[in-house]
């Protein structure tokens, strides 16, 4: 349940982050900016985005380190074995030893030569 949530937020993180860096300007544009070339129209204003934008990207990817390491940690708790050999050594553990008669039923015979 708790890892369900966590890969949930994980993702919505990962995409907000992705929006984010992908609505940020590069540093080539400060200087057309200066130059009066539409800095007016920013939804933020012309110095007011970047502060804001910077601080938000931190704070998502600080959320987004959080969520992997968590993530991690929870993977590596499972305690259900993942490979066929896992699984073939936990059947081994937790079958029953064969009953033994001590008998001479258990050998086989070999055919004896006249």
């Amino acid at each position: 349940m708790v890892h369900t949530l966590i890969l949930v937020a994980h993702l919505v993180v990962a995409v907000a982050l992705i929006a984010l860096v992908l609505l940020q300007q590069g540093k080539g544009a400060d200087a057309g900016a200066a130059f009066g070339s539409g800095a007016s129209a920013t939804m933020f204003g012309s110095r007011g985005s970047a502060s804001f934008l910077s601080r938000t990207t931190a704070i998502l990817a600080t959320a987004f380190f959080v969520t992997s390491l968590s993530l991690g940690y929870f993977a590596t708790q499972t305690s259900v074995p993942k490979s066929v050999v896992e699984r073939v050594q936990v059947e081994e553990r937790t079958a029953e030893p064969p009953k033994d008669s001590g008998g001479p039923a258990d050998v086989p015979q070999l055919p004896q030569q006249k």
